[in-house]
């Protein structure tokens, strides 16, 4: 089973077993996170319903991506700056895909609320 998850501002297809880069998510190495934003999901050609669908990951690392240098230069002024950076990122071993997403509690005392009105 495939499931396609947005994270970090970016769409990633991921199955069981796979081990992907993203932007960095809080939580220490050997943590367990769920990614809840899954846009799609399928099993071969099939498509199933993403409702309540939670993608599982492990955090192998918190790393950092290579050095990106920014150079700004303007001619003829004697302008010139030079700048290093590092981005921070986290790699994932997705776990299992298709597991339940966790109930949200805004969403269930949202629903307690119109039945004690009622009452």
């Amino acid at each position: 089973m495939f499931a396609i998850v947005r994270t970090g501002g970016k769409q990633y297809r991921v199955a069981a077993g796979d081990k992907i880069v993203v932007e960095k998510i809080p939580g220490d190495a050997g943590s367990t996170v769920s990614l809840d934003d899954v846009l799609l999901a399928g099993e071969g050609a099939e498509l199933k319903d993403v409702k309540g669908l939670s993608v599982s990951a492990e955090i192998i690392a918190q790393a950092k991506a290579e050095k990106v240098i920014v150079f700004k230069k303007r001619r003829r002024h004697n302008y010139r700056r030079r700048n290093g950076h590092r981005q921070q990122h986290t790699i994932l071993k997705i776990l299992s895909v298709g597991g339940e997403a966790p109930a949200k509690k805004a969403s269930k005392a949202k629903a307690d609320a119109p039945a004690a009105a009622e009452a």
